[in-house]
């Protein structure tokens, strides 16, 4: 069962949006899937609750009399949205269940400084061997001069840059009804979907 975390310690630089997505393309490729993060979920519950019923179903954790949590039963993926300040144990109980990790950042000073240093603990890490690391570009706008220092700075990071995602206010208005890219006609985000082709074959390689 595959574990895809999504995760940087600075907040604001699209964990959820990206949590939700693949999620939600794992979904609508016909996969059972579970969205939760490390912080009791909360943020994953709230977007859950607004998913109608008619779109690919999504679970939730499961949570058991002994307040234990895990997948439901079934459950093929496992995406975890991760909380600001990740970092000592509980960044060791990630790794300790990680396949992947997917690094969202935008074109900021200090995503790319929160990124540096997050990056330098994840390959440092006993099983950094054993998790797959993926860096993903954020809310980017082309020809600008912050683009163009994020670019500048990914090319000399020596993980991978596995998608570009342009500012958009489509992932705004689908988050708020419980939506993803994959939930509505891809006619209405055809140019999103083209961004994320390379993404989606990272996390399902």
């Amino acid at each position: 069962m595959p574990v895809i975390v999504v995760a940087n310690p600075k907040g604001g630089v699209g964990k959820s949006t990206l949590a939700t997505n693949i999620a939600g393309c794992l979904a609508a490729a016909g996969h059972a899937v579970m969205l939760g993060d490390v912080d009791r979920q909360q943020s994953a519950r709230q977007w859950l609750a607004l998913r109608p019923p008619q779109s690919p179903a999504i679970s939730g954790w499961d949570v058991a009399g002994n307040d234990i949590v895990k997948p439901p039963k079934g459950t093929t993926h496992v995406v975890l949205d991760t909380p600001a300040g990740l970092h000592g144990k509980r960044l060791d109980a990630v790794m300790r269940i990680a396949d992947r990790i997917l690094i969202p950042l935008q074109p900021s000073l200090f995503d790319i400084q929160a990124t540096h240093a997050f990056v330098g603990a994840l390959r440092e890490h006993r099983r950094a061997g054993e998790v797959q690391l993926g860096l993903v570009g954020m809310r980017v706008r082309e020809h600008t001069r912050a683009n163009e220092q994020l670019h500048h700075y990914l090319s000399t990071v020596p993980v991978p840059v596995v998608g570009w995602l342009r500012d958009t206010q489509n992932y705004v208005q689908l988050a708020a009804r419980g939506l993803t890219l994959w939930d509505v006609a891809p006619s209405r985000v055809e140019r999103d979907l083209e961004q994320w082709a390379p993404l989606v074959a990272w996390v399902q390689r």
